[in-house]
């Protein structure tokens, strides 16, 4: 019999991979595109739909090519995507009728603004229906803003014939040739359209955004079947699309977080922190979201979520823009290096501070500076920033899931420094897993498709996966000691005045 493929689809804010999978899980090939960045002058950010599909179909007949495999032996497809990126089609052309608006665009502002203005309590109501914070960073504003914004748009979908999604549903409905309409659980609940207690579109909700709820997508769980595609004829025979989740929800997954209390963490440009806390929500005025984790097997489960603005950032600012480094990599000789009695503190707030601060309106800082302080102890101040942050957060999630021990499962660049996963480790008190494989968003969103599609077992899956781990060697002591330092330097920052 000959092997089963499985092709995992990642569809990020900078472009589009394809990966292929064998039998065993094993990552055989990769391919990639990018795509282009349109911003303008007011800093508002989009992305071309139509070039998104054709590098989706574009890196699926370079994967086919690359690897060499026969395309009728891929047996399934999932999807992971760039969330609350959002945009409109008509639903019978298949023609955008707007750019897509990328999640980092706050356009919206001025709508949640008007809508926070108009009804007191509807901030309250968005957190308690959603878990989310009424924000222009999820996809309920940018959908209103095309309503609103584009002629015509309204009309046509009052009257039936637009589509309103995230990535991965219009990727699925092309994918399809426009025969699906549908999106997974874990984007649903990042639009701020889905009561994520009810478990389905909150009609309130679609009513105040101006977005009818007959041009949102069909529900589906994560790892149901979305559809059968032949990749625009690359495929001889069509097969499922088996997975969608959104891409930090798709790295959970893929790092084997599907446990309550397991977590994982991205170290990107910025960090996403999540934690798994099982099929019961849970809400947090501590600063952090409450999420669906995915929709699988039938039963949901839930996660909490901070997401810091500078992280990864901070080690590229420390090598381009202070030009103290040569490259990433050299920040772990250097930590290595610094003076173990230096107190200086870096509190990275260079565009404020995100999760679980939320300020908004505060510069960066370094503190605690002595006349030997040098470039081995301001690179240490550094990459002990983004420990820090990550400790705020998963110390928050622990007493809000009143879980008092955690693993955290790593990935991303800064993961190959061994000395800030040791701290990581060591400021935690807690056990770091690094997983040799690095595509994790992509990974997960496969993953999820070989096991819906019977390919794969869950088990044997994420057993066999390669991970260094980082155990804490630090005393308890100099722990508290380190973490005060940092509380009182974010204190100091907190206190800027305008």
């Amino acid at each position: 019999m000959s092997e089963k493929y499985v092709i995992g689809i990642d569809q990020s804010t900078q472009g589009t991979k394809a990966l292929l999978f064998g039998g065993k899980g094993e990552l055989i090939c990769r391919t990639d595109r990018p795509h282009r960045q349109l911003v303008d002058e007011r800093g508002w950010v989009e992305h071309d739909p139509e070039e998104i599909y054709c590098n989706t179909i574009a890196v699926i007949r370079d994967l086919i090519v690359k690897s060499g495999i026969s395309a009728s032996s891929v047996a399934c497809i999932g999807i992971s995507n760039q969330r609350e990126t959002a945009l409109a089609w008509n639903r019978h052309t298949g023609k955008p009728v707007y750019n897509a608006i990328v999640w980092q665009c706050a356009r919206g502002e001025e709508i949640c603004r008007r809508l926070a203005g108009e009804d007191p309590e509807f901030e309250a109501q968005v957190k308690m229906r959603t878990g989310l914070q009424l924000s222009p960073y999820f996809s309920a504003a940018k959908l209103a803003w095309i309503m609103e914004q584009v002629p015509g748009v309204q009309e046509s979908a009052e009257q039936g014939d637009i589509c309103c999604g995230t990535v991965d549903s219009w990727l699925v409905f092309k994918l399809t040739g426009g025969k699906e309409f549908r999106t997974d659980y874990s984007n649903a609940s990042r639009t701020q359209l889905f009561n994520i207690t009810e478990l389905q579109w909150d009609q309130e909700l679609c009513r105040k955004f101006g977005i009818p709820i007959t041009s949102l997508p069909q529900l589906t769980d994560s790892d149901g079947v979305f559809g059968m595609t032949d990749a625009g004829g690359l495929f001889p025979h069509v097969i499922p699309i088996h997975s969608v989740l959104g891409d930090s929800h798709g790295a959970l997954f893929g790092q084997g977080c599907t446990e309550r209390g397991m977590m994982k963490t991205t170290y990107g440009t910025g960090s996403s922190i999540m934690m798994n806390i099982g099929e019961k929500p849970i809400f947090s005025d501590l600063g952090v979201v409450t999420s669906l984790a995915w929709k699988q097997g039938g039963k949901v489960q839930y996660v909490l979520e901070g997401n810091i603005n500078y992280t990864g950032a901070v080690i590229t600012w420390l090598k381009d823009d202070v030009g103290i480094l040569k490259s990433a990599a050299q920040s772990e000789e250097l930590a290595r290096e610094a003076n173990p009695a230096d107190k200086t503190y870096l509190v990275p707030g260079f565009s404020g501070l995100g999760a679980p601060y939320w300020r908004s309106d505060v510069s960066a800082v370094f503190c605690g500076m002595s006349r030997t302080t040098g470039r081995a102890e301001l690179v240490r101040a550094g990459l002990s920033s983004i420990a820090y942050q990550i400790a705020d957060i998963v110390r928050l999630m622990k007493d809000a899931a009143d879980i008092s021990e955690v693993e955290l499962r790593v990935d991303g660049g800064p993961t190959r420094n061994g000395w800030l996963m040791q701290f990581q480790s060591d400021i935690l008190d807690s056990c770091v897993q690094v997983p040799a494989a690095e595509e994790l968003s992509g990974i997960g969103a496969a993953y999820a498709a070989g096991i819906g599609a019977g390919i794969y077992c869950a088990d044997e899956l994420f057993s066999r996966m390669q991970r260094t781990e980082f155990k804490p060697q630090m005393r308890q002591e100099e722990r508290e000691e380190k973490y005060s330092g940092w509380l009182k330097a974010v204190q100091m920052v907190l206190g800027q005045k305008e």
